[in-house]
């Protein structure tokens, strides 16, 4: 299908008909939109196919009222399963979340085809493009970059996990990228679910390389530290330059898993599935990580990729505790901007879900004294005792 086929006559048209979701830009509002900003209607003028894959397509397109460029993402709405990335996407707001500017509904070529069109912020680069482009020339991805990506990334997890959303499908290529500004966004909910203790879910679920390996022991009352996992991957990838786990199937990346991580225990086997019963795997030591990285880490490195890919979920860190590891105490340094002089994108504007999240003990070490004593970002007093953070308060006072 080309771009020109779903340009103009078929997102105007679909306009004319159905009414659009959120109007304004909410990287730039912490506000989510109103009813009366989900019925305005925009036109597009179509451009290119920038994805594809088995949720449907992805097209660059521009709004003819305002001339700013979008991404719309085309899926195709099937009845037997549940659409949850709409409602999903509709009560996230997060500088490090792609924001959902619109909707709308068309009809496909046959007579009970309907398809959903998300409009979101477009945004030109992935993780994945980043760390192929440094691969092929042979290079290593900046340690800088690796610490503002994993930040954000660590950031972005604890909001949706704040609000009790599961992602289930964290890859480098749903990690859209601003190089310039070196901002990153996760995007792509469309395997993405609420998740509700004593409720199964579906075990088949997240791209192999990044599966936790509760998953492939079939676990389905796994929670969102699953995601934790494919964090893990993800920093692991960043690196080394290629996935550290590149299973060929499910128990192919099982293999994988144990040849780093060793063979886990059977209290590490009840934590992931407690209803698993074989418990006859070859032992096999786990490989040091110092040796798995080399010199392409540092020892901090090596400790939070340790930390964070734990056979046991619950050993694992929350993306909060992550953040406040001492591989990222570069970022909270005053003095510290871009290799081209620029300043670093906002790392410490934290929601108020996050804050929640947090709590005193974790947001004091989470925003320096610096980012508070400027008056750029931090929360205010007010804010931290609304959300049961006085002990910072009173901590920074007496600094």
């Amino acid at each position: 299908m080309s771009s020109d086929k779903f340009s103009m006559n078929t997102l105007n048209d679909a306009l004319e008909t159905k009414p659009s979701a959120a109007e304004s830009s909410r990287s730039k509002s912490s506000e989510r939109p109103s009813d009366s900003q989900l019925e305005k209607k925009i036109s597009f003028s179509g451009e290119r196919v920038i994805g594809n894959g088995s949720f449907g397509v992805v097209f660059q397109a521009t709004v003819a009222e305002t001339g700013e460029i979008v991404a719309v993402k085309k899926v195709l709405q099937d009845k037997r399963f549940k659409n949850r990335e709409l409602q999903i996407m509709k009560s996230l707001v997060h500088p490090n979340v792609v924001s959902l500017k619109h909707c709308f509904y068309t009809n496909g070529e046959k007579a009970d085809e309907v398809y959903l069109n998300l409009v979101l912020e477009y945004v030109p680069e992935t993780v994945y493009r980043i760390i192929k482009h440094y691969s092929r020339t042979k290079r290593t991805i900046p340690f800088l970059y690796t610490k503002m990506y994993m930040y954000q990334l660590a950031r972005s997890l604890a909001y949706i996990h704040a609000l009790g959303v599961c992602h289930r499908d964290i890859k480098p290529q749903n990690l859209l990228l601003d190089p310039q500004a070196h901002v990153l966004k996760l995007c792509d909910f469309g395997s993405a679910k609420v998740l509700t203790r004593g409720e199964p879910n579906i075990a088949y679920i997240c791209s192999r390389y990044y599966r936790a390996p509760e998953l492939i022991f079939g676990s389905t009352d796994y929670m969102t530290t699953i995601d934790v996992w494919s964090y893990g991957c993800v920093f692991a990838e960043l690196l080394l330059g290629h996935p550290i786990f590149p299973g060929e199937s499910n128990v192919d990346q099982l293999v994988e898993i144990i040849k780093v991580v060793g063979t886990p225990t059977k209290e590490e086997i009840i934590s992931m599935n407690h209803n698993y019963t074989e418990f006859k795997f070859p032992q096999v030591k786990p490989h040091p990580w110092s040796k798995i990285f080399r010199s392409r880490a540092t020892p901090e490195a090596v400790d939070l990729v340790s930390k964070l890919l734990q056979y046991s979920p619950e050993k694992r860190l929350t993306p909060l505790e992550a953040c406040i590891h001492p591989f990222f105490d570069e970022l909270r340094d005053p003095k510290l901007h871009l290799p081209n002089g620029r300043p670093l994108p906002d790392l410490f504007n934290f929601t108020s879900e996050e804050l929640r999240a947090g709590g005193a003990g974790l947001i004091s070490r989470l925003i320096p004294a610096h980012v508070e004593l400027d008056g750029k970002v931090a929360p205010t007093s007010e804010t931290l005792e609304k959300h049961q953070c006085g002990a910072v308060v009173q901590a920074r006072q007496g600094r």
